[in-house]
């Protein structure tokens, strides 16, 4: 009877397994993913004892990646894309091209073929979107500036991966389905191209009209498990049917779902609906990637499994590293996209099973590449926990990170030409998110000359190029509000609720200026009562942290100190 029964039992040992352990490791104070993965070797065809249905938990854990970056896409606007486009685009492309020859190099070393050499360090050079987005959810820095340019760089990776596997065959030395297609590479890459940039534009165009129209017809009914239908059905149908008639991944296909799913007065809601299917899904993804990893190559080659993890964590860090400083980025959000990086996951395991398929990778290819992904995950949660450290440190030592961390930057002070009317008894605006926008469109309805202050270089260059007064900077720095000229100005206001930056921009504001107005938007109730207490003049509670609230006070204020 039980063997009737595979899809129960591979969830009742998956998520028991993984419940037990994810609880050990925890108490031993190691990342509960690292129990996740031994659950999955544990149960895994390469350990004696009970193993599962390796296919059929591979199939769920390709659910949990739909929904995951569904959840992504409900967080991450097309500004948001868009915004990073000058890191995300030129980094992912050199970094994947580094990481390829390093870990091609590797595998020519060894003996392999030119063509198992490829796809061995094309497998090597793309990220795990999953591993990624639970580190930034973990840390609460997915909607951050560093968080969306490392959300961004992996979409361009992924972008990357579709073209790649299309391409695969031929490289590879197999093109027996470009035959059948009766097609040549360029007809074939153009088409995919073309497949794309068609999805792409039917989810932004039809989309964005037709979905949140079924959220607000499903919502009128007022039942919560039809909502909760809804928004699971949206993400995982319409990742299989991009896959099915674009060709395009089934994670690209959520992410986009969920993207023109933001544009929705829903998304709130369908994120907290659809959040527990994540996270139990989630689990499953790590599991599975457990059951593919044979221990024994550890023993029987374990200079290679370091050498593939050097490169997984060390070489495709610093090259992401290099790349994001030459780009003129501080160096926190180097150290940030370089921990991101640091690991691979679900196309890899895509790539390791092609190659295996077109029979250029030796046997033990498949295993160095999990082996790797499985070490790489594992401690990628720690080098998260070591940037600040890292940074701190570097910037207590190095001149050469100081001025790396504080780069002479254009973006970085206000234009020479600046009118004196942004220059003094202005307000200093920091923050320019869903909020922030709307108490700038109400202080420039009301005629009050403003500085925004943003992380976000993208958004800053966007917003001089609409005439607005900009600086790119950490409103925790006392530099960027220097160059903001708070000394000078009437009223601070901080419209981004961060724990930390409440409270530090607040005091170097009154170093600067001992009697500046500081009006405040809070995270929590107590947040808010600690800023007051700190000599905020409002700070503005959860409850009514809304850009027209904000708006309304900082006019109101302003009526009074003019």
């Amino acid at each position: 009877m039980h063997a009737d029964l595979p899809l129960i039992i591979t969830l009742a040992s998956a998520f028991g397994l993984a419940l037990v352990l994810g609880f050990v490791a925890s108490r031993l104070g190691l990342p509960t993913l690292v129990g996740y993965l031994a659950a999955g070797v544990l149960i895994g065809p390469h350990t004696p004892g009970f193993v599962a249905d390796t296919p059929l938990a591979m199939q769920l854990a390709e659910v949990g990646v739909m929904l995951l970056m569904f959840g992504v896409g409900l967080h991450f606007s097309v500004d948001d894309l868009l915004s990073v486009k000058q890191v995300a685009i030129p980094g992912a492309v050199v970094q994947m091209a580094v990481a390829t020859g390093l870990g091609g190099l590797l595998a020519h070393a060894w003996g392999w073929s030119l063509s198992a050499a490829l796809v061995f360090g094309l497998a090597l050079s793309v990220a795990s979107t999953v591993v990624l987005l639970r580190a930034l959810e973990s840390r609460g820095a997915l909607e951050t500036p560093n968080g969306r340019i490392a959300v961004g760089w992996l979409v361009v990776e992924d972008l990357a991966m579709v073209l790649v596997l299309v391409m695969l065959p031929v490289l590879a030395g197999g093109d027996t389905a470009l035959e059948t297609r009766d097609m040549d590479l360029g007809t074939t890459v153009l088409l995919t191209l073309l497949e794309v940039v068609a999805f792409v534009a039917v989810m932004l165009l039809a989309g964005r009209r037709v979905l949140p129209w079924v959220l607000w017809q499903i919502s009128g009914t007022g039942s919560r498990e039809l909502f909760t239908l809804c928004v699971v059905a949206i993400a995982v149908s319409i990742a299989f049917g991009a896959a099915a008639l674009f060709g395009v991944s089934v994670a690209l296909g959520a992410f986009f779902a969920g993207l023109v799913l933001r544009e929705s007065e829903f998304s709130q809601r369908a994120a907290e609906e659809s959040l527990p299917f994540r996270d139990a899904f989630a689990v499953l993804f790590f599991v599975s990637v457990g059951m593919l990893f044979d221990p024994m190559v550890l023993i029987e080659h374990p200079l290679q499994v370091l050498g593939t993890t050097l490169v997984i964590v060390v070489g495709k860090s610093i090259a992401a590293g290099v790349l994001v400083l030459a780009l003129r980025y501080p160096l926190g959000t180097a150290l940030t996209v370089s921990a991101s990086l640091a690991q691979i996951g679900e196309f890899s395991f895509i790539l390791a099973t092609l190659g295996k398929t077109l029979g250029v990778l030796p046997d033990e290819a498949a295993s160095l590449i999990v082996a790797g992904a499985i070490v790489s995950i594992a401690i990628n949660p720690l080098l998260f926990g070591t940037i600040e450290p890292v940074r701190r440190w570097a910037l207590a030592r190095s001149a050469m990170a100081r001025e790396l961390d504080a780069r002479s930057d254009p973006l970085a002070e206000l234009p020479i030409a600046t009118e004196s009317a942004f220059l003094a008894d202005h307000v200093v605006l920091v923050g320019y998110g869903d909020v922030g926008r709307q108490v700038a469109t109400e202080l420039e309805v009301a005629g009050v000359p403003f500085v925004v202050v943003e992380e976000d270089r993208g958004l800053v260059e966007s917003l001089r190029q609409r005439g607005y007064k900009a600086v790119l900077g950490d409103a925790r720095e006392a530099m960027t509000l220097v160059q903001a000229h708070v000394a000078t100005a009437r009223l601070l206001i901080l419209a981004v609720a961060e724990p930390t930056m409440g409270a530090l921009a607040l005091r170097n504001s009154r170093r600067l200026q001992p009697e500046i107005k500081v009006l405040a938007r809070a995270g929590s109730s107590e947040e808010s009562q600690r800023l007051r207490e700190a000599g905020a003049t409002g700070a503005v509670d959860p409850a009514r942290a809304t850009g027209e609230t904000l708006a309304r006070d900082a006019l109101a204020l302003l009526r009074v100190t003019g």
